[in-house]
């Protein structure tokens, strides 16, 4: 039997089908072990045949890996074939994305374990009486029954291996899962639709199309409606796959998704060990668990018979890869329910512009809930004027009403969200007599002040710096720390409230897996008063006893040069106001701005999507932009900034061909170095264009591959997340 097998190595040059000698129960999809240019490397078994066309005496023989299925099925293998041609990438890439990391490289297996257990009646075991070990470890098992051997092992040494010798006992070996969340277990609890609900579950099940839309205020109960989905996918023996933006919510999810189905949710995402990783994805190959749930990456589950696909808040600009390939986690998702005929339910308080456009105009099912569940009402905002509060002399992060309602929240009781996008203590240190900012060595940005470790870190590149006692530039000794990050705030707020327990969580504070659901569990326990952090804190909680948010820097977002930051803006202010007033008590909003008439504001205040949609949908047809046109970026990185300067030059005059050929079809094109000149030590430069016919699309991808070189990546990017 002849193999035609892709061998991960993710290399233009090897980038093609090798034929290899297999044996005769070799199955496509299988991973195997290929002898490739010297060495064993790792491959994939896209294809088998009877014949080739090279000398069969010539060929090599692949290694079977000893799977019990094969680690990609049919639909991963056309998912992996879509996913090269759209992004033009090797084809080693995509298919990674299928599989763990360690998995992959060889680097993790079953966790096995042994067992012991009497092999017959204890009353027919004959024993000396000096053979002590051997006799307990029988009478242990005579009592206990089957007991893991490193136990017996322990307990009564050398007794197990006499005991098996003799034949008195048998071993067993037995796979051990490592489970990633032992401590998550949730509380069962048993809803009642409200009539809302039930019509959005039917509504998705009768409706033709295949994108539903649901679209709920904050707090309008759409995790029950997803949960309804899942169930009654189980119910036909079918499986789910459930998506959500921040690894932060992952376990709050899992929790109430254990509480409802047990072990059939399995979770899949970066932060797990590589044990827990591999456990979990052969979980869910072999059928075990049914449900996964993670971040973008979940998308890839190794899961058959798809029910129902959910992308919770489907918005979120973390489903857009940011290695290559650079896949949108909805294509993916939507070539997924096609495949498997299924649903695709995207659900948000705030859809993006380009979802709502496609869903009001009949491409998508569009389903709406405007009230929360019990008839609650949203929550109060307040604007506070932060030029009024610096013209009467404060200069605190807080606003005058602000202290005023925290004070009113801790002394009835209650919690507060206190949100800041700014992690750290100050933004910047700045030298006053020469004007000198502390920059990253290895990235063109300024560095941030972290006082309880008292360093400077980078938050591109992760590198850490002492703290300056002096200006390195003109020797100065006064340094001024400017910006407010979360460490910060916290150290105000224990001035301002010494006796409130306060609770931080950001990147800083929750590393290792559980970082945030210790966190967010004890804060849910009311173990603590204040809970102040980034955008991970925005998104999904639910916490009964807040009644008050407040946004302490609501402009932060909202002047950045990209066509959707005022988009960004209402999205992440209606999502943090969501937070407050989920229970009985009424929540309150205070809103901290310097920019109080500003329209996005407007909007944001009155829970307005329809007329910021409106607004926004007007701007962007007027200028053209998406979802009127496509945003492509060509990024061109090398450590080389020469190699760079003519990566950028071989690749624009690629494209500038292709410009003046298809003129028409181009809005803007344009070449020139990237707003943020480099990071992690590698030179960046830009090509930017806007096209109106995304028919060039596919031309564009094939000149920035011929354009490749050595030591300098090319990677296409379509409406890229950030611009800088």
């Amino acid at each position: 039997m002849i193999a035609e097998v892709i061998v991960d190595i993710a290399a233009s040059e090897t980038d093609r089908i090798y034929d290899y000698l297999c044996d005769d129960d070799a199955v496509v999809g299988s991973r195997v072990r290929a002898p490739f240019g010297g060495k064993t490397v790792p491959g994939f078994i896209m294809k088998l045949k009877n014949t080739t066309d090279y000398p069969t005496e010539k060929l090599k023989k692949v290694i079977s890996c000893p799977d019990e299925l094969p680690a990609l099925n049919r639909e991963c293998l056309m998912l992996a074939e879509k996913i090269t041609a759209r992004y033009r990438v090797p084809k080693a890439l995509s298919l990674r994305l299928f599989l763990p990391t360690e998995m992959r490289t060889g680097k993790v297996r079953e966790l096995m374990r042994s067992y012991a257990s009497l092999a017959v009646e204890f009353e027919e075991i004959k024993l000396s009486k000096t053979a002590k070990n051997q006799l307990g470890a029988a009478e242990y098992l005579r009592d206990n029954g089957k007991t893991d051997c490193a136990f017996l092992n322990h307990a009564y040494p050398g007794g197990v291996a006499g005991l098996e010798k003799k034949g008195y006992v048998k071993i067993t070996k037995e796979q051990l899962l490592r489970d990633p969340y032992k401590t998550v277990e949730g509380e069962k609890v048993e809803r009642v639709l409200t009539e809302d609900q039930i019509r959005a579950v039917q509504t998705i099940e009768r409706d033709e199309r295949t994108v539903q839309l649901l679209h709920g205020v904050t707090g309008s109960g759409k995790t029950e409606i997803y949960l309804t989905l899942i169930a009654k996918c189980l119910q036909e023996g079918k499986s789910s796959i459930f998506l959500v933006p921040e690894i932060s919510l992952t376990p709050q999810m899992l929790s109430q998704l254990r509480a409802r189905f047990g072990k059939n949710a399995a979770i899949l995402h970066s932060g797990l060990s590589a044990g827990e990783r591999f456990d979990e994805w052969w979980r869910l190959r072999t059928g075990e668990a049914k449900i996964a749930i993670g971040a973008r990456s979940a998308v890839f589950a190794p899961l058959e018979n798809l029910g129902v696909i959910i992308v919770d808040e489907e918005h979120d600009s973390s489903y857009s890869s940011e290695t290559a390939p650079r896949y949108n986690t909805f294509d993916v998702a939507l070539l997924r329910a096609k495949y498997n005929n299924c649903k695709l339910v995207l659900g948000s308080a705030t859809p993006s512009v380009e979802t709502y456009k496609r869903a009001s105009e009949g491409e998508f099912s569009l389903i709406r809930l405007n009230k929360r569940i019990n008839k609650r009402p949203l929550p109060e905002i307040v604007i506070a004027d932060m030029r009024r509060e610096v013209r009467r002399g404060n200069n605190s992060a807080f606003s005058a009403a602000l202290k005023e309602e925290i004070e009113k929240c801790l002394l009835e009781g209650n919690q507060a969200i206190l949100f800041l996008n700014r992690r750290g203590y100050s933004q910047t240190v700045i030298c006053k007599e020469c004007g000198y900012v502390a920059k990253c060595e290895a990235c063109d940005v300024s560095l941030t002040y972290h006082r309880e470790e008292n360093c400077l870190k980078c938050h591109y590149c992760g590198g850490k710096y002492n703290m300056l006692s002096a200006c390195p530039d003109c020797g100065g000794k006064k340094l001024s720390y400017a910006g407010t990050g979360t460490q910060r705030v916290v150290a105000d707020l224990q001035k301002l409230y010494p006796t409130a327990r306060i609770l931080r969580m950001d990147n800083d504070t929750t590393s290792g897996k559980e970082g945030h659901y210790k966190i967010l569990k004890t804060f849910a326990e009311k173990k603590a008063d204040i809970l102040v952090g980034t955008q991970m804190i925005a998104k999904g909680h639910d916490f009964p006893s807040v009644t008050l948010v407040g946004i302490l820097d609501a402009d932060m977002s909202l002047h950045f040069s990209d066509y959707r930051s005022g988009e960004r803006t209402f999205q992440l202010l209606t999502q943090v106001a969501g937070r407050s007033g989920r229970a009985e008590e009424k929540g309150k909003v205070v809103l901290q701005t310097f920019d109080p008439e500003n329209d996005v504001l407007r909007f944001a205040t009155r829970y307005d999507y329809e007329g910021f949609y409106k607004n926004e949908i007007s701007l962007r047809g007027a200028m053209a932009f998406p979802p009127f046109s496509k945003i492509v970026r060509v990024m061109v990185t090398s450590e080389d900034d020469k190699k760079a300067l003519e990566g950028l030059r071989n690749v624009y005059f690629a494209l500038e061909k292709l410009y003046t050929e298809q003129t028409e079809k181009f809005l803007f094109f344009n070449k020139m170095r990237a707003p943020i000149k480099k990071i992690q030590n590698k030179y960046r430069y830009q090509v930017l264009m806007r096209i109106s016919d995304m028919s060039v699309l596919p031309e564009i991808y094939a000149a920035c591959a011929d354009a490749r070189e050595r030591d300098v990546l090319v990677s296409v990017e379509e409406n890229p997340s950030s611009l800088s």
